[in-house]
């Protein structure tokens, strides 16, 4: 089952603005170095809105060819369940172990609309599947009455990943009734991590940069939760930067240039370029909180 850290993979791009599989690689090898649980691609801290099929298809074979047997989830999905179950089946076919889909969300479904989406993705594909709960990004609301139906309807559905503020509160409940037969996952940057963990979560999906920093929160908390704890508020104002609505891509590519992993810090519209001021304020916080990817050795290293 698929549990622990999760990092979605930023996507490098040249000044031109094209695709820079080799900055790809360098992120994977370390992210490797690192050990991660799972490697998830084309979520939007990967600017997956952004990419071409054709990009899609060279960024997860890249990734393959290093990743070797890592879990792989893949962002998949459409509009209608007819334009989600092709894009399915193409990461499927691929060698993605799970699909992380969302609702449609042009024409905003109500829940009988959400339940037959998932009805038809799941008669017809059969790779596992992970709802991902973020009507931040999509505006539609799934209670957790109708994410319960699902769970409990398609065997297939094995996990959640939780991005509904309060995220928290949604955890306990979700837990209540699935118990364990669903893995539920954090998302948000990892901003609520620490009481996420508390309430039941078997993992994380952050972004790329600090595996080394969710990693020792995720090793401390089964033994000594006043250490993950700790470890966890240390980093908070870090977290909390990445997840700026707009801004939070740009400040993921912006540590991974600052590190020399990423060639260049270009990011594709819609997402925002940092000003000068916010690149200081970023710079700032890199100083102050030691990060692997920045050659500075945590304090847990």
């Amino acid at each position: 089952m698929l549990k622990g850290n999760v990092p979605i993979l930023a996507t490098a791009f040249d000044l031109q603005g094209n695709v820079d599989l080799e900055s790809i690689r360098k992120l994977v090898h370390f992210l490797l170095e690192q050990g991660i649980d799972g490697l998830a691609l084309f979520g939007n801290a990967s600017e997956g809105y952004a990419l071409t099929g054709q990009e899609k298809a060279a960024i997860f074979r890249a990734v393959k060819e290093i990743s070797g047997s890592l879990p792989l989830v893949a962002a998949a999905g459409g509009a209608s369940s007819r334009v989600a179950i092709e894009d399915i089946r193409q990461i499927s076919a691929w060698g993605a172990n799970v699909a992380m889909v969302n609702p449609p969300s042009v024409v905003k479904p109500g829940p009988d609309e959400i339940y037959r989406f998932f009805d038809d993705i799941s008669v017809a594909c059969d790779i596992d599947i992970m709802i991902q709960d973020a009507p931040l990004m999509t505006g539609v609301n799934m209670p957790v009455p109708t994410l319960v139906k699902l769970c409990q309807a398609f065997d297939n559905i094995k996990y959640i990943k939780v991005e509904q503020p309060p995220t928290t509160l949604k955890i306990t409940q979700l837990k209540q009734a699935l118990g364990d037969s669903i893995g539920l996952f954090g998302g948000l940057n990892g901003g609520f991590l620490f009481e996420e963990l508390s309430r039941g979560i078997i993992g994380t999906m952050p972004a790329c940069e600090f595996p080394d920093v969710i990693n020792a929160v995720l090793s401390a908390w089964p033994e000594d939760s006043e250490k993950a704890r700790s470890l966890f508020y240390r980093y908070l104002p870090f977290l909390r930067y990445g997840v700026q609505p707009g801004l939070g891509v740009a400040i993921h590519k912006e540590v991974l240039h600052q590190a020399g992993i990423f060639a260049t810090a270009v990011v594709r519209m819609p997402a925002k370029t940092l000003d000068d001021v916010t690149r200081r304020e970023l710079r700032g916080i890199t100083d102050a909180l030691p990060l692997a990817i920045l050659g500075r050795k945590s304090e847990f290293a």
